[in-house]
Parts: C-alpha cells; sequence; structure tokens
C-alpha cells in the first residue's frame, strides 16, 4: 500500500519525440527516396514561402525553441531526454511524434505524424509512417520501461496493410498505435472495414488515439483564432463515431484516447451524449441506437481516456463529471504549451489543493494501467525523482482537503446523481 507521503509515480500521457525530417532517409524503403527528395524539396519550398509572406510561425514561438536548443535535442537523444524528464520529475511518458512543431522540421516523412498525409497518397503516406515507428522502436528500446512509443497508423492504406503494421509496431516493442483525426478522404471511422483494426489494437493491447493538429488549415485562411478554436474538436470526432457505430460495444477490448486537446470539452459532451441515447431509448420509435446495450457514460469509463497536456485549474475542478480515472496528466515536452521545462512548479500551481490519492491517479496510475507500464520496475525511478505530495503543496492532514471536494464529489456527474433533476431517470 501507497503511503501519503510517497513521492509521485508521473507518467506524462503525451510528450513528443522525432528526428529532423531529413534524417529519416535511413528509416525510409530505397524505393520512396526519390518521392522523399521531392517532399524535402516541397516543404522547403512552403517553409521560405511562409516567410516571405509572414505566415509562418511568430518570431515569440521560434525564440522559444532558440532559447532551449539544448533540452530540445531530447526530442530525438535519447541520453538528452532521460536528464529532461528526470528534471521535471517524470518517471515515464508516452511518446507521440513531430518534436517541433513550429515549422515542421521533425514531421515524419510525407507528413505522417500529426499532420498525416500532408497530401501523400496512402502508399507514401504509410512508407512515412514506417519509417517513423522504426525509428521509435530504436529510441523507446534506449529505456524500455520508461516510454510508451506511439505507433503513426495512417488508416487510408489497405486494411491488411493497417493490421500487419499495427502487429509490426508491437513486435518492436511499440504500444499504442496513432490514427489521423482528419482522414484525408479515407472512409469514415464508422465503416465496417475498419472493424480488423480495432479487433487487431484490442489484441495486440495497443491503445487507439487521436491527437489535436490536423483539420482543414485551407479553411482557416491563416487565422490562428479559427485554428485553435477548432483544435480540440477534430481529435474528439472519432469518439461520437466509435460510440454510435457500435465500435465499443463489438471491440470490449479497445482502448481509446483523446490526445493534446484539453478535456474541457468532455463534461458537457458527455452529457449530451447521455441526453440523446436516453431520449431516444425512451422514444415510442425503434432506436437507432439499438447495437448499444449501455450509456454513453458506461463506455467512457471502461474504454475511453483523455491525454490532457497541462490541464487547467478549471478543468480538473471538472474531473468528477470526466471521471477522476480518465484523466490521464501530460506535460507535453517538448511544445511549449506544456509545462516542461517548469513541470514541478506547474504542478504545485494545479495540485495544491487537490487530494493525493486523486492525484496519483491522474498523475501516474490511470497511464500505468491504460498503456501496460510497470509500476515495479518504474518505482526506484519515482522514489529517486518523483516529487512528494509535500512539494506540490499537498498538506498532510487530507481531511479538510477532501471535505472541500465533498459537495462537487457528490454531484459528480449532475445528469445521473439527482442534480439535474429534469433529465434523471427521463425515457426510462
Amino acid at each position: 500500500m501507497t503511503d501519503p507521503t510517497d513521492p509521485y509515480l508521473i507518467i506524462s500521457a503525451a510528450c513528443h519525440a522525432g528526428l529532423p525530417t531529413e534524417r529519416y532517409r535511413p528509416y525510409l524503403e530505397a524505393a520512396h527516396h526519390r518521392a522523399f527528395d521531392d517532399f524535402l524539396a516541397q516543404r522547403d519550398a512552403r517553409r521560405a514561402e511562409a516567410g516571405r509572406r509572414g505566415t509562418g510561425s511568430g518570431a515569440p514561438a521560434l525564440r522559444w525553441y532558440e532559447d532551449n536548443e539544448e533540452g530540445l535535442r531530447g526530442g530525438w537523444d535519447a541520453a538528452q531526454r532521460i536528464k529532461e524528464l528526470d528534471g521535471d520529475g517524470v518517471a515515464a511518458e508516452v511518446v507521440f511524434p513531430d518534436t517541433q512543431t513550429a515549422d515542421g522540421g521533425t514531421a515524419p516523412p510525407f507528413g505522417a505524424g500529426l499532420d498525416p498525409a500532408a497530401g501523400a497518397g496512402p502508399e507514401a503516406a504509410l512508407a512515412g509512417a514506417r519509417a517513423y515507428n522504426r525509428w521509435l522502436a530504436e529510441f523507446c528500446a534506449t529505456a524500455p520501461e520508461r516510454h510508451c512509443g506511439v505507433a503513426v497508423l495512417p488508416v487510408a492504406a489497405e486494411v491488411d496493410e493497417v493490421v500487419a503494421e499495427i502487429h509490426r509496431a508491437r513486435e518492436s516493442g511499440l504500444g499504442a498505435l496513432l490514427i489521423p483525426a482528419g482522414r484525408d478522404g479515407a472512409a469514415p471511422y464508422h465503416d465496417r472495414r475498419y472493424d480488423p483494426v480495432w479487433a487487431a489494437a484490442a489484441e495486440t493491447a495497443m491503445p487507439v488515439l487521436t491527437h489535436a493538429g490536423t483539420g482543414p488549415r485551407a479553411e482557416h485562411g491563416g487565422h490562428l483564432g479559427i485554428e485553435l478554436s477548432e483544435a480540440a474538436w477534430w481529435p474528439a470526432r472519432p469518439l461520437w463515431f466509435l460510440l454510435w457505430s457500435g465500435v465499443f460495444e463489438r471491440h470490449p477490448g479497445l482502448r481509446f484516447g483523446v490526445a493534446g486537446a484539453g478535456c474541457w470539452w468532455l463534461p458537457d459532451l458527455l452529457w449530451h451524449l447521455d441526453r440523446l441515447y436516453a431520449d431516444v431509448r425512451g422514444g415510442r420509435k425503434r432506436s437507432p441506437f439499438a447495437g448499444l446495450k449501455r450509456s454513453p457514460h458506461e463506455y467512457l469509463d471502461r474504454q475511453v481516456f483523455v491525454c490532457a497536456t497541462a490541464p487547467t485549474r478549471h478543468e480538473l475542478a471538472r474531473r468528477y463529471e470526466i471521471g477522476v480515472d480518465n484523466v490521464l496528466w501530460g506535460s507535453g515536452f517538448p511544445h511549449p504549451e506544456g509545462t516542461w521545462p517548469h513541470t514541478r512548479e506547474w504542478l504545485r500551481r494545479a495540485f495544491h489543493d487537490i487530494p493525493v490519492g486523486e492525484t496519483r491517479r491522474m498523475l501516474g496510475e490511470s497511464a500505468a494501467e491504460a498503456f501496460g507500464f510497470d509500476k515495479r520496475a518504474l518505482a526506484p525511478v519515482a522514489s529517486r525523482i518523483g516529487p512528494a505530495p509535500d512539494e506540490l503543496g499537498q498538506p498532510r492532514n487530507q481531511a479538510p482537503v477532501e471535505a472541500s471536494w465533498r459537495r462537487a464529489r457528490e454531484t459528480g456527474r449532475h445528469w445521473l446523481t439527482g442534480f439535474d433533476f429534469p433529465f434523471v431517470g427521463r425515457g426510462e
């Protein structure tokens, strides 16, 4: 049993790693080298044009990368990365692609990362994904107990090739799968053609993830506000595609996570989904949700989580609506919108008045369960580098802290606990 004063086992459920793009050549099949040269030339031309027009990344973002140049080498240098994780008190991490997002300089070949495909065809996208996945497996193998690599999975390829890549990634030591939120012309996720993909993910115990960073940027007109306003919507969208089409019912072993989009959007969405389900089931017409045997919140608690980079106090205050066990904290290393390199100070500001038991779940225990980390192997690391509750400003006497949250905990999902009385029992 964990002592209340023990250091935290912190697992960041959202970090990033990747080589500078041109360095993926050794990991790419020779048949794609000429196309890769063309891809790099087109990328460089786009970056030059953006610079001329002043539509590229702003000076503050680029300056941040310059000011943190040494630590940012941890995006591809394994030894530097361990140093940065230790400094932040992070014992382990889930590793997504794209180290640097300011100018696309570390995107995998053919854009097979957080901005998947980038206009490339399915064959090129799959080749780029395989190159990245090969490198990532090598990178994670340097400290396998501390890294869970997220394999890139372009679903526009032939299903048998996608399934084969799942098994190849698993055999190489990777532990999760990234599917594009925007499918670039591929079939929507309610299509039954993907059932072998979901089955393979469940069989290999590899959670399927989406990540913020995709969307129809050509429609944004260069307006950053429009892009950011939609940033959480795109990675969240597959959630209701999988839910209403019965994917979670048909594949109960499938785990699904949304990363890089915070979790502020989930409480009201969950309320809305539950309400839709209750209203339709309670009506006289035949329910179109006949394949669903549970309410949406039950599927969420069983199979869904959010990898929330630097969740705000507003989000943490709504953890009882989301489900404490469904919130997996992430540092976002090494992106500037994350908590690195000041994670310890950030944790103190965010968690100082949150119960220790709940903090342990959100900062690491839930991620360990979702991604299969070996907590025994990580215990010595956590003991050496993990901040203790005292360092986060959490008092040893937890009774007042627990009492301060009692009302919110009892209210929880207000539409289920009687605090939203027009809805509770509706349609039953």
